[in-house]
């Protein structure tokens, strides 16, 4: 286990993916630490890698990843509540509302697509609320779980929202027209 932790912690890029493929099924609270702590390696591969393994465990490791969220890592809160999406953890949606709040937009996004990939009926006010971020992808990813849920919105708030003349914003709301219910 040591050899473990200490490739995880300063192996070549290769070696820490070696690693987290060979530990996906860990239940080791020590290298389940170290293995979210690579959600916010300065390499993407190794953070994909990461995530594969978190999502893929087959252990019960909800509270280490609920407690992952309050990470000072903006990458390891963020990359977190997907990882809880990915794993269909849908008792993990309180906490994850918190992140919405979040100072960090990446987090702020990262959270709406997670609660939109669960289906959280109970953040249509945030998910409505977040059109109005200061930051283009937080609108994109509230915008995304509205659409996700099938939720109506004004069109006085389609027409602000498109007056951003973003191209993907605009497929995104003629999909919300097409797939949504009465009243958009």
């Amino acid at each position: 286990m040591e050899n473990i932790l200490k490739v995880l912690e300063s192996g070549s890029s290769e070696e820490k993916i070696k690693i987290l493929e060979s530990v996906e099924q860990t239940d080791n609270q020590d290298i389940l630490e170290k293995i979210i702590s690579k959600l916010n390696d300065e390499d993407i591969q190794v953070r994909g890698e990461a995530f594969s393994s978190l999502i893929l465990n087959k252990n019960d490791i909800l509270k280490i990843l609920i407690k992952s969220l309050n990470s000072t890592s903006e990458n390891i809160r963020g990359y977190t509540s997907l990882v809880l999406a990915n794993r269909n953890e849908k008792s993990s949606i309180t906490e994850i509302m918190k992140l919405v709040k979040d100072e960090r937009s990446i987090v702020r996004s990262c959270a709406l697509g997670a609660l939109g990939h669960l289906k959280a009926q109970e953040a249509k006010t945030i998910f409505l609320n977040s059109l109005s971020d200061s930051n283009l992808e937080v609108r994109k990813s509230a915008l995304q779980a509205i659409i996700e849920l099938n939720m109506s919105i004004s069109e006085e708030e389609i027409n602000r929202i498109l007056k951003e003349k973003d191209h993907e914003i605009e497929k995104m709301i003629s999909q919300l027209r097409k797939s949504g219910p009465e009243g958009i």
